[in-house]
């Protein structure tokens, strides 16, 4: 009886041993299962850790680069922008020298303006006599200002020396014309379209030669008056610079003539 509650015992004891070891090693497996599950997440991290950490210095390199880019272009606009404000500068500077000249050329034109405005005045005073005849006529005309006078005043017919007359004309312009300085005075000879016959060709060709050397004749005793000759010219029309119909003896009679005109300096 004994026995067999000893045995029993001893069999209980046994099953208990037993038992506990199977709990022991279930648990160990759980944990070994725990411990590779762990290593494989801690891989996976890991490879996840490299992965962030090479895109991070992808985007540090990017960033640095594109920092350098715009340190550059910085630079760059900064170059161009002070570049473009000297340009600027440079340009107000020109700008203003350019509106200094301007109002210097301007005032300069106002007073040639004036000048010949005022010679305008004086020569209308000079010859109110003539120009009341309908011999002489002043125009002015954009700055330009000119004398034309009928040449019957000045000259016999087919002649280039100036009559008695005709000197005493002249000389009612000699002290205005002399107050000329910044103008140039140009003598032009202009006769009609008649053709020149019979012995006074041998003088006078054609109308070339008649309307030059009277306009020489007019500059010469002009120079004789005490006008610089630098300031004179003399030019033939001949002709061919009409101002009335050739077809009429009052036509005609308007086309011989001499003008004096004031015109820019060479």
């Amino acid at each position: 009886m004994l026995r067999r509650i000893i045995y029993r015992i001893m069999a209980g004891l046994t099953v208990l041993s037993l038992s506990g070891c199977l709990v022991a090693e279930s648990t160990y497996l759980k944990k070994v299962e725990e411990a590779d599950n762990l290593t494989r997440e801690y891989g996976d991290l890991k490879l996840k850790y490299e992965k962030l950490s090479a895109e991070n210095n992808a985007l540090k390199a990017e960033v640095a680069t594109q920092l350098k880019g715009k340190q550059e272009l910085e630079q760059l606009l900064k170059a161009k922008s002070d570049t473009l404000s000297q340009n600027v500068s440079d340009l107000r500077q020109k700008v203003a020298a350019l509106e200094a000249e301007n109002k210097e050329l301007l005032k300069a034109k106002e007073e040639k303006v004036k000048e010949v405005s005022n010679t305008y005045e004086k020569l209308l005073q000079d010859m109110k006599s003539e120009i009341s005849q309908g011999q002489v006529t002043i125009s002015e005309l954009k700055g330009k200002l000119t004398v034309n006078m009928e040449a019957a005043i000045l000259f016999d017919s087919g002649k280039a020396d100036i009559k008695p007359d005709g000197l005493v004309i002249l000389q009612k312009m000699v002290a205005t014309l002399k107050g000329v300085k910044d103008r140039a005075i140009r003598i032009e000879g202009h006769t009609d379209n008649i053709t020149i016959t019979g012995a006074l060709t041998r003088i006078f060709p054609t109308n070339w030669e008649l309307s030059a050397a009277r306009a020489i004749n007019v500059a010469k005793y002009l120079q004789r008056q005490g006008l610089d000759p630098a300031m004179l010219s003399a030019a033939a029309f001949s002709e061919y610079k009409p101002v009335a119909d050739n077809g009429t003896r009052e036509g005609r009679s308007k086309n011989r003539r001499i003008e004096i005109t004031l015109v820019a300096k060479d």
